[in-house]
């Protein structure tokens, strides 16, 4: 059994395993279980899923600080709500290593999330908000 990155005590294929192949891709349920398996992608390389769970208005054209060299070393989410049927927010830590050692830093972030037309009802990154 291999330890799922995003920090829940499950097996990767259970947890955000089966978002990233197969039947279930991109459709995560919950604005949280979409930030885990996007820190689970960022930790295993998957570009792809990354970018396609991301809202087409604030997408970037490529991810160009991708492959930095950044080692990820866990996730805490404080919290996560939805405030309707299609908007949501997730409140987190990533930590992580910088290319070349160096200290641990720490990422926190308010992210928003959505779920329209565009992308078939699932849910989506947007951007990190001011609180």
């Amino acid at each position: 059994m291999a330890a799922c990155p995003c920090g829940l005590p499950a097996d990767y294929r259970q947890c955000c395993g089966r978002f990233h192949a197969g039947a279930y891709y991109l459709q995560a349920p919950t604005p949280e279980a979409l930030m885990r398996s996007r820190y689970s992608a960022y930790v295993l390389g998957l570009r792809d899923y990354l970018l396609d769970t991301w809202h087409p208005s604030t997408r970037p054209e490529q991810m160009e600080r991708f492959d930095s060299g950044v080692k990820w070393l866990g996730l805490t989410v404080k919290r996560a709500w939805t405030t309707s049927d299609s908007e949501g927010f997730v409140e987190f830590v990533a930590r992580n290593r910088p290319p070349g050692g160096g200290p641990a830093q720490r990422l926190e972030e308010l992210s928003r999330f959505v779920r329209d037309a565009s992308s078939g009802g699932h849910w989506q990154y947007v951007d990190a908000v001011a609180e």
